[in-house]
């Protein structure tokens, strides 16, 4: 049985409370037939919401009896652990140079959200060597065993690997509604479309005041990136300002769990039904987390320590 709180938007002509569960039934049946997804969430730079988008979806898709992985590529302060009061003291670098087990570096929520801290890893990944590299996807591929979602908290200084290996498998780009949040966003879409040969990206307009604005900066931004970068952004919803958001972050809990009623927690699970229904990326009958961790075993160890300095998204590129 759905647990209650999986709300989403309603319907005109249903009751607050049939649409709500109406919807979350609709999530339930699509992730019941769902096989590991990977989906990577980015923003331009920390404060545009990327992490509050990974954690509310980490924690709807846990209320829907889900097993969610985060992958958490960020080492700053306001990253997807420290966002959930956990506290990591290691990271999977531990892992692959330390021999420590992965299982003492991951992290887990009271509601069933696991964790693992991958920064230092990946931020590495260039100067790894073959084993070493041979250690680091060992790791990642036990600890999610079992999972039925991998969500992906891409760093925000522009450089991510995780974003850079994401293949065809989804990749959620996080706008914020503001001159400054569409001009960063805009940059970043040109950053990964020269750098990494991205040519589709899945959008959510955050902290939007209504529909109707978050479709006028949607449909500026698509036209732009369709004109002068060749490249097609699929429009997945948007965040509305909700003051709750700020309450649900002083106390490191996701909206989602601490008031799933609220408007932005209905949007989250909104965008979590979207991103099941976007098709998964298979290939030769292996599964969308496989093909990453192979693209990124065939990254080219790097010799001089004057590679090592060069930026994450060129080395990986």
């Amino acid at each position: 049985m759905l647990r209650q709180g999986l709300s989403m938007p309603c319907e005109r002509g249903f009751t607050q409370a049939e649409g709500l569960r109406d919807q979350a039934e609709g999530l339930r049946r699509l992730l019941l037939r769902a096989s590991l997804r990977v989906v990577t969430v980015v923003g331009a730079r920390a404060g545009l919401g990327a992490t509050s988008v990974v954690v509310n979806l980490a924690a709807a898709l846990a209320r829907a009896g889900k097993q969610v992985l985060v992958l958490d590529e960020n080492l700053a302060h306001d990253n997807v652990a420290n966002a959930l009061a956990l506290k990591p003291r290691y990271d999977l670098l531990n892992a692959v140079r330390d021999a420590m087990p992965w299982r003492d570096i991951l992290l887990h929520t009271a509601t069933g959200v696991h964790v693992l801290p991958l920064a230092r890893a990946m931020q590495a990944l260039p100067g790894l060597s073959g084993t070493e590299r041979e250690r680091l996807l060992e790791s990642l591929t036990a600890a999610s065993w079992g999972m039925d979602v991998v969500l992906v908290d891409a760093t925000t200084d522009g450089h991510s690997v995780c974003a850079s290996l994401s293949g065809d498998e989804p990749l959620l780009l996080v706008l914020n509604a503001t001159a400054d949040g569409i001009t960063e966003g805009y940059a970043l879409l040109k950053q990964m479309a020269a750098h990494n040969g991205r040519q589709a990206f899945d959008l959510v307009v955050n902290k939007a005041r209504n529909e109707q604005e978050a479709r006028t900066v949607f449909d500026n931004m698509a036209q732009v990136a369709q004109r002068h970068m060749q490249v097609s952004l699929k429009y997945l919803g948007h965040i509305p300002l909700d003051e709750n958001l700020n309450r649900a972050a002083q106390q490191r809990r996701p909206l989602v769990e601490m008031l799933p009623d609220a408007p932005a927690s209905c949007a989250f699970i909104e965008l979590a039904r979207k991103l099941m229904l976007l098709p998964a990326a298979k290939k030769d009958g292996s599964n969308a987390l496989n093909q990453l961790l192979q693209r990124l075993l065939q990254q080219k160890p790097v010799l001089t320590k004057r590679k090592t300095a060069q930026s994450v998204a060129q080395l990986v590129r």
